[in-house]
């Protein structure tokens, strides 16, 4: 009996939970991340300050008690505009990642499944991988104009090729196995088959590359931020609050450090979950390492 209950106790716990307790760097980015996301969904109770208020007597102050993160060249309080400016850049960056795994699945699907409309997506997809994301990104906002809706669309159609790639590919794969030959024999519509066996297939790679693609998505907004294309210099969001910092860079260095220090700390854990992720999800990596 005391032996059942030894082994028991010494069993170690699987899937995400077993993860974290194996790796505590896992928990660590986790807490991190959390805090980045929870104080920009707290920012107006966290920080008092108005991240828009203009005080020019109050410019490039030091941190202290007062600005804890300085104050900028317009006297704005720095701290409230990166905890605001969050806000901006988690949204964006979670809104064309869903948008971009969206569209990609449903053409990773039709293009699995089809083959004309597989030839036709596919060259359409090699089309927009040809072309650099940022310059793709820059040149949509410049048409239409920096809003919300259109920096989501110019960060998010660079990122479908990749998703629509990797959805075919398991497409191609999963439809081979026996249990869809069966459905295909019950003459089961496809579009059934498509949604109840294939793609429930796909939902561990997409959930892998989706942590990328929101990674990736909030650097690219930072980096229209900074480029002067992304959204107005008055709306704070990271890459804003970095373009502006710049120039004064050697007088006041801490106009680019905290919001770079955020924008760092969160693009990093992200992709440290998502590459732990990564490894819980792909049979073959965890089964390599439990040997």
């Amino acid at each position: 009996m005391s032996n059942t209950s030894t082994l028991h106790r010494s069993t170690p716990p699987s899937g995400i939970l077993g993860l974290v307790a194996r790796e505590p760097f896992v928990m660590m980015a986790l807490v991190m991340l959390g805090l980045v996301i929870g104080s920009a969904i707290l920012a107006s109770w966290i920080s008092s300050a108005d991240p828009l208020s203009i005080s020019p007597r109050f410019r490039y102050r030091l941190p202290s008690s007062e600005f804890l993160f300085g104050s900028d060249q317009f006297g704005r309080d720095i701290f409230s505009r990166v905890l605001h400016g969050g806000q901006i850049s988690l949204m964006v960056g979670f809104l064309s990642a869903v948008l971009a795994a969206f569209f990609g699945t449903l053409a990773g699907l039709l293009a699995g499944s089809f083959r004309l409309i597989d030839q036709i997506l596919m060259r359409v997809m090699d089309g927009l991988m040809a072309i650099p994301n940022v310059l793709l990104a820059v040149a949509i906002v410049s048409l239409v104009g920096p809003s919300l809706v259109s920096i989501v669309v110019a960060i998010c159609i660079p990122e479908i090729p990749r998703v629509a790639r990797l959805i075919r590919a398991m497409v191609l794969t999963l439809r081979e196995e026996p249990y869809v030959f069966a459905a295909v024999s019950m003459s089961i519509p496809r579009w059934k088959i498509l949604l109840r066996h294939v793609l429930p297939g796909c939902v561990a790679p997409l959930v892998v590359q989706f942590s990328y693609m929101f990674a990736s998505a909030i650097l690219s907004e930072a980096v229209l931020g900074f480029l002067g294309v992304g959204f107005p210099s008055e709306i704070p969001s990271w890459g804003n609050v970095i373009a502006e910092g710049r120039t004064a860079f050697q007088r006041a260095p801490w106009c680019i450090l905290f919001p770079g220090i955020f924008l760092s700390i969160t693009v990093l854990t992200v992709n440290i979950l998502g590459d732990r992720l990564r490894d819980l999800l792909d049979p073959r990596i965890s089964a390599s390492r439990a040997r």
